[in-house]
């Protein structure tokens, strides 16, 4: 039976994806063997001594100290693409947002006074002042093309835009589903020269933060409009809030409120939207319980932020997972201690990243646990798990 503590409240869809005869969900279990979490942060808990294993219900990773889980040994998994939709939606929101520029006027009617003849008076002699722009033909640069920023490219063209994009770890995969109508755009510069709106869609890393400084906005149009639904962070507020301020930028549109935002006239701040519908919240979580369930029962990991992908089928009475440092004969040791126990190995397969090396083994006949025990104690080895049939 393995024990999975949430640290949020995590959508009933995705606990239902445990099997109940093999597994204990809940918020109150002591010594899990994986926590699922949305936004809580575990910088400042300890970690459980049994735990084997990390899932959050969404995409990025900020709240959870993949570092020190990868020292232990431990795979962190998330939900990419999962709640893009629920992303894109609102950044197409953000976009007639500003190209309408219906902030100013929704406050302008919310303001109005007097009868209905005096307000539509009012209406016809001000509303000139919130004239707004359409999307066809004007330049979307979106930097990032992960699973939200390919849906957000691909929306910007449904929109009747031309669409730039930039990512410099775009994979294969992620190309094929890239449309070719997107412009590919050299350099973060490039494409901030040329767009009249820029969509963020990249993780808050060293690379990224302050991504958009007074610098970079120099870099475009003063009529450009800036959207970060991404992260706060990648976006420096103050520099942001002196070209508005200074006439060199048209708008600020992101999901991270603050004091220097909530109130500014061309800004449009939100309460972290970004993923919060019923749907993206389902979505995430039957994700990655079905990674954490995966992962527990068979070994398999898919969509580990910190570990290689590893899926293979079981073709063996037991199988042994392990997690170790990404260096000169690991496999070699884990194989010769099993061959020295006369263990035939009908299955081995060892990926890494970066340095972390996981390997999997599966076997004819069951791992004694004194095999069991001897490769758990070989240098490099941060965790290692046998799984029986």
């Amino acid at each position: 039976m393995f024990k999975v503590r949430t640290l949020n409240q995590i959508s009933p869809l995705g606990l239902a994806r445990f099997d109940a005869k093999r597994f204990q969900v809940g918020a109150d279990l002591d010594d899990p063997d994986a926590l699922l979490l949305r936004s809580f942060n575990m910088h400042d808990m300890p970690l459980p001594a049994r735990l084997k294993a990390v899932g959050r219900a969404g995409a990025g990773v900020n709240n959870i100290p993949v570092a020190a889980l990868s020292k232990r040994g431990i795979p962190v998994f998330n939900a990419p693409g999962a709640n893009a939709n629920a992303v894109k939606e609102l950044v197409v929101a953000g976009l007639l947002i500003a190209a309408r520029n219906l902030r100013g006027a929704w406050e302008f009617a919310s303001g109005l006074e007097g009868s209905d003849a005096e307000i539509s008076r009012a209406v016809e002699a001000g509303k000139k002042a919130y004239a707004g722009s359409e999307l066809p033909g004007k330049v979307l640069g979106v930097v990032g093309l992960g699973a939200i920023g390919r849906m957000v490219a691909h929306a910007g063209l449904l929109l009747g835009m031309n669409v730039v994009g930039f990512d410099p770890e775009l994979t294969v995969e992620g190309a094929w589903q890239l449309s070719a109508d997107v412009q590919k755009a050299g350099s973060v510069a490039e494409l901030l020269r040329r767009a009249d709106f820029v969509s963020f869609h990249v993780p808050l890393v060293d690379a990224t933060r302050h991504m958009i400084d007074a610098k970079t906005i120099g870099l475009l149009k003063p009529t450009a409009t800036i959207l970060n639904f991404a992260r706060e962070g990648v976006v420096d507020d103050d520099a942001v809030v002196a070209a508005l301020d200074g006439g060199r930028l048209h708008a600020y549109l992101c999901d991270f409120p603050t004091n220097r935002l909530k109130n500014h006239p061309k800004v449009v701040v939100l309460p972290h939207l970004g993923a919060s519908t019923k749907e993206a919240e389902d979505n995430c979580a039957i994700m990655v319980a079905e990674e954490l369930q995966d992962f527990l029962e068979r070994g398999n990991v898919r969509n580990s932020v910190n570990f290689p992908e590893v899926v293979v089928a079981r073709e063996g009475a037991c199988r042994l997972v392990v997690a170790n440092a990404n260096v000169p004969n690991m496999v070699g040791q884990i194989s010769t201690a099993m061959a020295r126990a006369g263990l035939n190995i009908h299955n081995l397969v060892n990926k890494s990243r970066g340095d972390l090396a996981y390997t999997l083994v599966d076997l004819d006949s069951a791992l004694p646990d004194a095999v069991y025990g001897e490769i758990a104690a070989i240098p490099g080895v941060m965790s290692a798990r046998k799984i029986s049939a």
